[in-house]
Formats: structure tokens, sequence, C-alpha cells
């Protein structure tokens, strides 16, 4: 065998070796399947015009969706709270997904637990499920509250968490005054955004109970929504917040969670939102919300209370972040610092530095519906051409706000906008009309595998890839962090070409 143990072989060189190629022959032979030709003759049928028309026509299955189930979301706001412990009514086997979808892309572990439903709780109910685990967790962590949140099966054979809940107390599994936040979250409809925002609605609701708005303070409540840049652009918010001399608090701060030290102390919990200041954020100015989409019912919420509130759309770029810095001017009365200023300056300094590698670019954008339209605007600041956006947890309220977005920039002008499709409809669209790049997280690699089209990381999640999480996108420092990633590829691309032809392979690009 060409493995040896003084000079092991990586896998992908390791599997190139005549003898697992010929392994490999065997093992086509063994299945029996298509010839070449075959193959080939259905590879182009499905990038033609008529198989695209009857792909977008598709309704009863979804093939490969730019997005996750609701209790992952709930999972991720959850551990943005001080010693709080993410708590899964459900099986263990979706809270394994939940727990690994998190860990691959923040490369932490993300510390959860379940009820472990089997095949007797979905016939006779969940409640002794809910019950023990309520007094394990409690007693095994020792956490300060334990969010809980369902799943499918949960739901389907409608276990009542309040009274759940409320029975675990009487049989004095937890304590009565213990705090329990709960959440339906089920996997069957909706999406992540929609987990994040039930379960930050049910932090509120748990502790803002029986309370009404008081004195306001001057303090302002920032909500970033589901976010795998979480630990970059959180720690970027407080930068700002203090250049501003601002007292703001964000509500499920993830970014010490999903960012320990290796310094020889184990933490199960890090960090996050204290409670003092979830119980305070009632009296706050005024409620930020950094994803709209992700916030819908929060925001309802923290209106009835009295509370102004404001929801941005994933601000990246230049007007993504004017608008929320003035905003944060205008609800404080301070004035926007000069550092930042100077900041918005050099960011158009390094846009206008790169604008003939930017402009005319064409970009296909996936996403939560807020990432990519943030992403958008700020492709159009590029000098860049947005052309397929396709967010399918995007509805017709999303839609019409991309489309009103593409309208206010000649640069729009060839931007479709595709709310509800997944990634097999986004494949048509770029086999019939293809762009210069996608913009999306790891899984438009296979895109770019079948299509040629380069891929730009730049949402959740990111698997193949190390450690993005770490470095913003929000500001105007996170705006040049995006903007050096898109000249990047679009450089590496452009050495790629030359490389061939051996002309204009330059050194100074």
């Amino acid at each position: 065998m060409p493995q040896v143990a003084d000079k092991i072989k990586d896998h992908a060189r390791l599997f190139n070796e005549p003898e697992y190629q010929e392994l490999f022959e065997r093992k086509k032979a063994f299945e029996c399947g298509a010839s070449d030709e075959v193959v080939a003759k259905q590879s182009d049928y499905i990038n033609s015009w008529e198989y695209r028309e009857k792909n977008l026509a598709r309704q009863a299955l979804t093939v490969n969706p730019a997005k996750a189930c609701q209790p992952l979301g709930a999972m991720f706001a959850s551990v943005g709270f001080e010693k709080t412990l993410a708590f899964n009514h459900g099986s263990q086997g979706c809270t394994a997904y939940f727990r690994s979808h998190l860990a691959r892309h923040f490369k932490e572990p993300c510390a959860a637990v379940s009820t472990s439903m089997t095949e007797d709780a979905a016939v006779f109910g969940g409640l002794n499920n809910l019950i023990d685990g309520l007094q394990n967790a409690y007693t095994v962590y020792k956490p300060k509250v334990i969010a809980v949140s369902t799943t499918c099966i949960a739901e389907v054979i409608g276990d009542d968490l309040t009274a759940f809940i409320q029975n675990a107390r009487t049989k004095e599994a937890i304590p009565q005054d213990f705090p329990v936040v709960k959440a339906n979250t089920p996997s069957f409809v909706g999406s992540h955004i929609n987990g994040y925002d039930a379960l930050i609605k049910g932090v509120f609701t748990c502790f803002w109970e029986g309370k009404e708005r008081g004195e306001v303070t001057p303090r302002v409540n920032i909500i970033p929504g589901f976010d795998g840049y979480a630990v970059g652009n959180n720690r970027e918010l407080k930068r700002i917040f203090a250049e501003f001399g601002i007292d703001a608090a964000i509500i499920s701060d993830v970014s010490d969670q999903f960012d320990t030290p290796t310094d020889g102390k184990y933490r199960m919990f890090d960090g996050g939102t204290t409670y003092q200041q979830v119980e305070e954020a009632i009296n706050a100015s005024a409620t930020i919300s950094m994803q709209k989409y992700c916030t819908e019912k929060t925001l309802d919420f923290v209106k009835e209370k009295g509370q102004p509130v404001h929801a941005f759309h994933y601000p990246i770029g230049i007007k993504g972040t004017d608008d929320l810095l003035m905003t944060l001017s205008e609800i404080t009365g301070k004035p926007i610092p000069e550092s930042l200023e100077m900041e918005r300056g050099r960011l158009v300094d390094a846009m206008a530095d790169s604008s003939n590698w930017l402009h005319g670019k064409t970009y296909s954008i996936f996403g939560d519906p807020d990432f990519v339209y943030g992403m958008a605007q700020f492709i159009m600041e590029l000098g860049g051409e947005p052309v397929h956006l396709l967010a399918t947890n995007g509805g017709k309220e999303w839609e019409a706000e991309m489309k009103a977005l593409l309208a206010t920039s000649p640069y729009g002008a060839k931007g479709q906008v595709w709310p509800g499709k997944d990634l097999w409809a986004m494949r048509s669209l770029l086999a019939t009309e293809p762009c210069d790049f996608l913009i999306g997280s790891s899984y438009g690699k296979y895109l770019e595998k079948d299509l040629g089209i380069p891929l730009i990381r730049l949402t959740f999640p990111i698997f193949d890839r190390h450690h993005h999480h770490r470095f913003p996108t929000w500001g105007y420092q996170g705006g040049l962090r995006v903007l050096v990633t898109i000249l990047d590829k679009i450089l590496d691309e452009l050495d790629r070409e030359t490389m061939k032809t051996g002309i204009s392979f330059d050194l100074v690009r």
C-alpha cells in the first residue's frame, strides 16, 4: 500500500495512488452505472432553458435549501446569554445535528442537551422526558437559565411546553423560581431565523413578565440576529459603541462562547448577555435589530411595551453602516465620532483604489434575506452588478424590498429576485444565465464545481474554511474586510486564467 508510517499522505493525494484508482474503477464496474455518453447527455439537458423552466415550476419538492430548521436558530440564540443551557425537546439526533452544525462553522463546541425522545415518547408524549431532562440538566450542569426549544416530533404530537415545565416545577425537578425560557420551534415550518426570533422573544417574555416600561435610561439594545460572523461582528459593534461613548447592550452575544481561548481552563459557558442587562433592557431608549427578518416577532413584542425599534438589513458597506451610525446618533444625541468618519473615508479610498477590478463584475448571491439584501447593496456600491438573488427563507415582503433596492442603482438592472427557491433552482439559473462570481455559504462549492463559477464564502455556514467568523463584516472596518475577500477572489481567478496563457501574469495588479 502507498501509505507508510514515516510519510503519511493526505487523503486527497493518497486516493490518487494507482491502487486506489484501480479500486474506484472496479467499484464503478460493480455498480453498473450509466455510460459516460448518457451522463454527458443528461448533463447537457439539466443546463438547458427547458429544464430551468421545469425546475423553477417545481413546488412539491425542495432540493438543498439555503436554510436550516428553527431549533438551530433557537440554540444559537440561547448560548448568547450568561450561563444558559440550550435544551432541545426532541431526539438526540436532532440535537446532535444542531450542535455539529454550529461546531463545524465556529470550530468550537456548543453545549446543549436533549430530552432524548424516542418511539415511546412519540406515542405517549414527552412529559416524562422533559421532567427528567430538566432535573438532570439543572443538577449536573448548574446553569443560571435553561432555554427550551422544540423539534418536529414534540410539535407534531402537540406537547404543551408551558404545562410540562409547570409539571416539572410541581414535581420539584427544578425549583419554583428557576427561570426556564421556552420557544416553540417546529422544524417543518420557517427556518433558523424564525427560531432565533422565537427564542429572543421567549427571553424577553420570561424576564419582562408582569413588568411595564419605567423611566427611560440612556441605553440602546442591539439584537444582532443569526450571524455566522458573530464573533467578529459583535466585537466590532462594541468597538463602535466605545468610540461613540454609547451605553449599549448586545442581546444574545455569542462572541465569547464561540471563541473560547486555549489556556488550560474548561468553559462550558463563557460570556454572554447578562440577565441583569435583559431585565434593564425594557427601559432602554430603543431596540435596534441588525437583521429585520430575524427579529420580526421580537420587535413587535418590544413595540407593545412602548419602546421605539429600528431594523436594518445586515449593514455591510457604506450605506448600511451610514444608516446604522446615523440612527445611533439620532437615538443618543451624540455626534458621529471623527474616528469613525476617518474609517469611512479609508473604506471609500480602498474602494476607489480597486474600482478598475471591481467595476462591471456580475455576482449571484444566496443566503438569509437580510444578508442577501446587505450584500447586494454593497456590491452595487462597488460597481458590481447583482444577477440572481436567492433566499429560500425569503418571502413576498423581502422580494419587494429587494426589487426596490435594485431600482435605486443602474447596477441593479440585471438583478432578478428569487424568494423561496433552493440551490438546485440556483443551479439552473446559473447554468442558463451565468455570472462572474457566486457569493454564499460553503454549500455553493458544488455549484462552483458543476458550473465553474468561483465561490466567495461570506455567510453561514462556512465549513470548509477556517476562522472567517473571527473577522467583522459590519461597519466600515468590516466593509474593508469584505472588499478584500472579494478582491482576492477576483485577482486569484485572473492569475489562474493568465497562468494558462502566460500573458499578463503580472506581479503588480
